[in-house]
């Protein structure tokens, strides 16, 4: 994958750009279940070594060329829904803890990243063929989320009520992004101007307008079923976000 990506960085006119799972997901689907107690006597020295072995990786595709590294982090989001808190619990794994555990893996696995390497996070409740997993505002893992981690943007997904409202924007420091993911990804309906312009004026009550921006809640096709839309009502979405983004930020 490194060598392929070099020939890419080396051909492209573009930013090199690479999305990979994030830490976080080698532990929270199964816990302690997927570590074996004969390796990892000790948590804290699997999660150790979790965030080293990506502080690796993530320095292989720095040297090959790559300046936007996105972390697909639904985990956290995850972590909103009470029902998915209490599944956790009842393995024995705190989820109060687990939001600070994630965030120091991030850390070590981006602690050798360039200065000049944009650092992304993805946070969606699942998009499998339009469906979801997890419902819940972010309120619970803000504070973290926000400010415990060393990452310039995050991509949020904002396309329903399962998301929650805006309010936990206010944790967000100066010199960080926040991308409104208010386009639905699930279905071909098409969000009119005026709705996206209100809601990108409500959040802007808990962020500086000048710190969001707007994109596609997920991707169109996170697997290889793709989602309940066709290519036509992607394309048109995708130029909605384009004429709005021009109006409001121009």
């Amino acid at each position: 994958m490194i060598e392929h990506f070099k020939f890419v960085a080396a051909h492209a006119n573009a930013t090199p750009r690479m999305t990979i799972p994030s830490p976080s997901s080698l532990h929270f689907r199964y816990g302690r279940d997927a570590v074996p107690a004969v390796i990892y006597p000790v948590m804290d020295d699997f999660y150790r070594d979790l965030g080293e072995s990506y502080r690796a990786i993530v320095r292989a595709f720095a040297d090959a060329g790559c300046r936007y590294l996105q972390l697909d982090e639904v985990n956290f989001a995850y972590l909103c829904d009470p029902k998915l808190r209490a599944f956790v619990a009842d393995r024995g794994d705190d989820p109060q803890m687990l939001p600070l555990i994630y965030a120091g893996m991030i850390n070590a696995a981006i602690s050798d990243a360039p200065a000049n390497m944009t650092k992304a996070m993805h946070l969606c409740r699942g998009n499998f063929q339009s469906t979801f997993v997890a419902s819940g505002g972010y309120e619970p893992v803000a504070e973290i989320l926000f400010n415990a981690i060393d990452i310039d943007a995050y991509f949020m997904e904002y396309d329903s009520d399962r998301a929650g409202g805006f309010e936990p924007l206010r944790f967000v420091p100066k010199g960080k992004m926040v991308v409104l993911g208010l386009v639905t990804s699930k279905s071909g309906t098409l969000e009119t101007k005026d709705v996206l312009k209100r809601r990108i004026e409500q959040a802007a009550k808990f962020v500086d307008l000048d710190q969001l921006c707007l994109s596609p809640q997920c991707g169109f096709a996170s697997s290889e079923e793709g989602n309940i839309l066709s290519e036509d009502e992607q394309w048109t979405k995708l130029r909605r976000i384009v004429e709005v983004a021009e109006e409001v930020w121009g």
